[in-house]
């Protein structure tokens, strides 16, 4: 029966291409009919049950910030302050693409959001300026990954909620290795571009673009320090960063329509019917598993492989690594985390830790071949082939997995702030 049901699960994803939530709804429905109760009914007490809590209301509202600021202007007059801080040095441009990515993905939370943001304006000035076209996707693309892993985390937040987890600490965790892989995607673009042109520093414009940009600026400080200073939760930060939004570009900046607000929730609406199902579904599967304790089964089977912490993780990379590449993060995060997050504390792994390391593993299957949202992304939006995509995203692939080396194996990297709050 087990054989049957994989064999179908492949049929319905890679030769029917069938929505994930589809597949999972017909791996749920099978488990509970011949491995369960058999009372189908069980599933949408499940569901039900999952979707009745407050965090998730955060997942839409970041989502319609986000678009909100991208189709308005927030995402322009943040590049344009980029732009002036770093101009000045040999692939100033570059850098500039990736803090961008870092600041929108503060407010956004969504990887796809960002790319669209901040490529639609930069991917045109980074070829116009001489970049390679290679190069300039490979930053992009790579850059706009930080959108899963830079608090408010969208990632983060289903992972908090499916393990019972914090999201507060796992905001906190998320900042020093987002830190690291900006620093890091950085230091190699300065690298790989150091022959291309720079511009001269000019405090007036710098002023000027500022001056422009304080609003913008500043949501990610209202937001971030929000959440951090205890002073609102994140559900209630997402809300407050749509109404921020919606006054800025409303009554600020005047760039607000009808036509812009109807696209925004529309774009939010399309991405909240993916997600959702998938959740829910989720879920009602990992109360299954739970009662049924697989999660201690499987841990015991695989400790019998594993005898230090290291293996143990070290054997977890390359599961994440090898699921990225086939399985979008959502579902991954949402079918893996409940597994895999107990036999990590009964390894000694703090929970927290592990969420870190999960959601970076997952981050790079953004762009790994075949599923790479973020290559098929910036290859459809950019009108560019698929394989110059993927060429020049594979350094920055390079790049992240050191990254993810250290923060695995160096936990205080992700743990420092929270021991410290």
């Amino acid at each position: 029966m087990t054989l049957f049901l994989l064999f179908v699960l492949i049929f319905l994803l890679f030769i029917l291409r069938q929505p994930a939530f589809v597949v999972l709804g017909v791996a749920v429905g099978y488990v509970y009919l011949f491995y369960g109760s058999g009372v189908l009914v069980d599933i949408a007490q499940d569901m039900f049950t999952a979707l009745d809590q407050d965090i998730l209301l955060a997942v839409p509202l970041f989502i319609c910030a986000g678009s909100l600021m991208g189709q308005g202007t927030i995402a322009v007059r943040l590049i344009d302050v980029a732009k002036q801080l770093t101009g000045f040095v040999n692939g100033g441009l570059g850098v500039a693409g990736i803090l961008s990515c870092a600041l929108f993905a503060a407010i956004s939370g969504s990887s796809v959001v960002t790319l669209l943001a901040i490529g639609s304006v930069l991917y045109p000035a980074l070829v116009r300026e001489g970049y390679p076209r290679k190069t300039a996707l490979g930053i992009l693309s790579s850059s706009g990954t930080l959108g899963v892993i830079v608090p408010p985390s969208i990632p983060l937040i289903l992972y908090g909620l499916v393990t019972q987890t914090s999201v507060l600490d796992l905001f906190l965790a998320g900042v020093l290795p987002a830190l690291l892989i900006t620093a890091a995607m950085v230091v190699w673009v300065l690298y790989k571009c150091r022959n291309m042109p720079r511009t001269r520093w000019n405090t007036s414009e710098l002023v000027l673009s500022l001056r422009r940009g304080t609003f913008a600026i500043l949501m990610p400080v209202i937001i971030l320090g929000g959440i951090y200073s205890g002073i609102f939760t994140a559900t209630e930060a997402a809300g407050i960063a749509v109404l921020y939004a919606l006054l800025v570009e409303g009554l600020v900046y005047r760039e607000l329509s009808f036509a812009l607000l109807r696209s925004v929730v529309k774009e939010t609406v399309v991405l909240m019917g993916v997600v959702f199902p998938i959740l829910a579904l989720a879920v009602s599967l990992n109360q299954f598993l739970a009662y049924e304790n697989i999660p201690q089964m499987f841990a015991a089977a695989l400790m019998d492989f594993t005898e230090t912490k290291a293996t143990f993780l070290a054997l977890v990379i390359v599961i994440l690594l090898i699921t990225g590449c086939v399985m979008d993060m959502t579902p991954a995060i949402l079918l893996l985390a409940p597994l895999l997050t107990p036999i990590a504390m009964t390894m000694g792994v703090d929970p927290i830790h592990f969420g870190i390391i999960m959601v970076v593993s997952l981050e790079i299957g953004y762009l790994t071949p075949p599923m790479g949202l973020n290559l098929f992304v910036a290859s459809s939006s950019f009108n560019e082939d698929f394989s110059t995509v993927v060429k020049g995203s594979f350094p920055f692939v390079c790049v992240m997995f050191l990254t993810l080396v250290l923060i695995t194996f160096i936990p205080e990297i992700s743990l420092l702030l929270v021991s410290g709050g």
